[in-house]
């Protein structure tokens, strides 16, 4: 893996590289590896998550490597330099007309894709529901149990290659039309309400104590998010500016697989 670290990292430098047969061929065993699982843009450590940026830098030379080609799906054609995933009896993946997931990225056994979009060098681990019009950006990090609700945005990343993917951590809910962008790390079975939008700015105030709690980039492990606001002054007077406010904790009684409904009304929050 060294040697294959390292002709990549060479490449990165000299782009006159990606002409050789050897460089093309390891690029494509990298992508070959992400497709399966075997290789991660980003994986958890004992100190937390570990940006693989060598990973990041064969994904984006992979595609002046390709060249454009027609994909004829049934009556539908596109026009990529991606071929689309495909053998989903074989994952053992469930996905419904017209669920995409582009080649490199990886989507175990046990997910269930509605009508949605899995971009390339993304993760998304066993159990996991990505509902209707959910989206997975390019290296996006999804765990175990994480349930996408509809129209999620999960935003990706390739450049700058140091830049943290989104990660969602095992057993999150994350409510309908929400935007997690921006290197945004959710906890584990933390629970987001609906239209909850947090970018790596976005102050997630923890007002469960008598003092708010300010967090940036992070949402804690079973928290549950709202949307809200808070006062900003600009020169042309006070606005209110959007914030994600945590009110409560997901109860350790509470099942994995609990409604987002039954999460908010557990905090006493209208839904």
């Amino acid at each position: 893996m060294n040697d294959i670290q390292t002709l990549i990292e060479k490449a990165w430098e000299d782009r006159s590289l990606l002409q050789q047969a050897d460089t093309v061929e390891t690029i494509n065993t990298i992508i070959e590896k992400l497709d399966k699982g075997a290789l991660r843009v980003a994986e958890p450590t004992s100190d937390g998550w570990k940006v693989n940026e060598w990973i990041k830098k064969a994904v984006i030379m992979y595609f002046p490597t390709r060249k454009m080609e027609t994909i004829k799906v049934g009556p539908f054609e596109f026009h990529d330099k991606i071929p689309l995933k495909n053998d989903y009896a074989g994952l053992g993946v469930r996905v419904v007309p017209h669920a995409l997931a582009r080649h490199g990225a990886y989507v175990a056994k046990g997910v269930v894709m509605m009508p949605s979009y899995v971009n390339i060098g993304a993760y998304v681990d066993s159990g996991t529901m990505v509902d209707t019009w959910a989206t997975v950006g390019s290296c996006a990090q999804v765990g175990k149990n994480v349930h996408l609700s509809g129209g999620v945005g999960l935003g990706g990343v390739l450049e700058p290659v140091q830049a943290a993917p989104v990660i969602i951590e095992d057993g999150a809910f994350i409510g309908s039309r929400c935007i997690i962008v921006e290197g945004v790390r959710v906890g584990k079975e933390a629970v987001l309400g609906a239209n909850v939008t947090i970018t790596g700015s976005t102050k997630v105030i923890d007002v469960t104590g008598d003092q708010p709690v300010e967090y940036k980039g992070y949402v804690p492990e079973r928290s549950v998010v709202i949307p809200g606001t808070y006062t900003k002054k600009f020169p042309a007077g006070e606005f209110q500016v959007p914030t994600a406010l945590i009110i409560g904790q997901r109860k350790a009684s509470t099942d994995l697989k609990t409604s987002l409904n039954d999460a908010l009304r557990e905090n006493n929050v209208a839904v």
